[in-house]
């Protein structure tokens, strides 16, 4: 059974309870959501991960891309960024390896993190089939679907499939005046297979088989945004939505098939679009649990894209987004290290955080950390706070020799202590 079967027959899981204790909710609330396509746990049993809810009514909760690339393979260091994603509080991890031994890269990052895991199958179907025929557009569709069981019989929690990226589809990007036409990878894939073929891109063909092999081990899809925009310019236009249009009509179909599904997007994308984009989402697909990357604001400030996806993502999150793919500082420009990977993960949080404090989830944890300020309590406030080493490493390395109590920004002029002196006679 999958978690979705068994919410539509009324069960609640082990995974249901454990997130509901988790995020204060209702368990039967849970499964309903559950059981509606509107809240989904990705939990393939051969992993086996902690619960992790994500949709309606929940946390909004982030995502941390890690993997190898034909440039640059070093089994060691994806698994030190993969420890380094967790220890930043991501709440999912995503191998994107492109070099290397893909299975045992992929085997060695399941055993080390036990949050859940996500791939985008098509990247090893295609890298295989440069090996093996010389080009990836000669993958067989037969070979895309055994990377896909591989890959889950491995114990693979959810995975990417550019499902929306059809003949269809594609003759309408041909026909689209777009500033960058496509800058999905496994987008690139399909739109050069289905080219190169003359036909349909076979996870859309044959999506009930697909539903087979999710169902068999309760794979979480995700439907790729493979239209996503590439540039500020492209938001929201034809190519997207006719996109969104086919991914929402494949969302009904596995929800029937008791396969759990979320949905891909945006992208690049100007704060005055965002609204409108997850508003039209979450009508096209009644209410399933939209994964967003970033949306990225603005296009010109490489080195600085995790701000870029931070100011994004907090408002994407307030508007009903439900799960946050961080962008590093790296993105546009180079692989990510594991200082890179630290500082989107805590970037990505933040902004969940902000949503969610929009949105009348854990105000209770601001205010105690405000009361901790307000009485210059500083462990408590370390102990809140989303990134402590780092807040530590600052009071640290400009300590206060005045007032031990205050910061070297105010010292004995601090506000806080005039004030209770003097206003609250303290």
């Amino acid at each position: 059974m999958t978690q979705i079967s068994d919410a539509q027959k009324g069960k609640i899981t082990e995974e249901m309870k454990r997130i509901a204790l988790e995020e204060k909710a209702d368990a039967e609330v849970i499964r309903r959501r559950v059981a509606e396509g509107k809240i989904v746990i990705p939990f393939n049993p051969i992993h086996s991960p902690a619960a992790l809810g994500i949709g309606k009514g929940l946390r909004v909760k982030v995502n941390a891309n890690i993997g190898t690339s034909m440039e640059h393979c070093d089994l060691e260091e994806e698994v030190e960024k993969a420890k380094v994603a967790v220890d930043a509080g991501a709440h999912a991890l995503m191998d994107l390896s492109t070099g290397g031994d893909l299975n045992e890269i992929r085997r060695h990052l399941l055993e080390t993190v036990s949050i859940p895991f996500g791939t985008v199958p098509i990247y090893q179907a295609g890298i295989e089939a440069i090996d093996k025929h010389g080009a990836i557009v000669d993958m067989t569709s037969d070979e895309m679907f055994n990377t896909f069981e591989l890959q889950a019989k491995q114990g693979v929690d959810f995975a990417v499939v550019h499902v929306g990226v059809t003949r269809e589809s594609v003759e309408r990007l041909k026909r689209q005046r777009r500033i960058i036409p496509m800058v999905s990878r496994g987008g690139a894939f399909h739109m050069a297979w289905i080219l190169h073929h003359g036909e349909e891109n076979p996870f859309y063909k044959e999506f009930d088989y697909l539903l087979e092999l999710a169902k068999k081990y309760d794979v979480t899809l995700s439907l790729g945004d493979g239209m996503r925009s590439g540039a500020t310019y492209d938001s929201n236009d034809r190519a997207k939505f006719q996109e969104l249009l086919i991914i929402g009509e494949l969302v009904e179909r596995a929800r029937e098939a008791g396969v759990q599904t979320m949905v891909e997007g945006p992208g690049h994308m100007p704060l005055n679009d965002i609204q409108a984009n997850i508003e039209v989402m979450k009508k096209v697909t009644r209410g399933a649990p939209y994964f967003v990357l970033g949306p990225l604001v603005t296009d010109i400030a490489p080195g600085y894209d995790h701000f870029v996806a931070g100011i994004g993502g907090a408002l994407a999150g307030y508007f009903g987004a439900d799960f946050l793919c961080y962008v590093t500082p790296a993105e546009h420009l180079s692989l990510p290290d594991k200082d890179d990977v630290r500082e989107g993960v805590i970037a990505a949080r933040i902004a969940a955080h902000a949503a969610d404090l929009a949105r009348g989830i854990d105000r209770d944890i601001d205010n105690v950390f405000s009361k901790a300020r307000e009485s210059l309590d500083w462990t408590k406030m370390f102990s809140l706070c989303i990134d402590p080493d780092k807040a530590k490493l600052y009071r640290k390395k400009r300590a206060p020799t005045e007032d031990p109590r205050a910061c070297s920004m105010c010292g004995k002029l601090c506000a806080i202590e005039i004030v209770n002196k003097y206003l609250q006679g303290n």
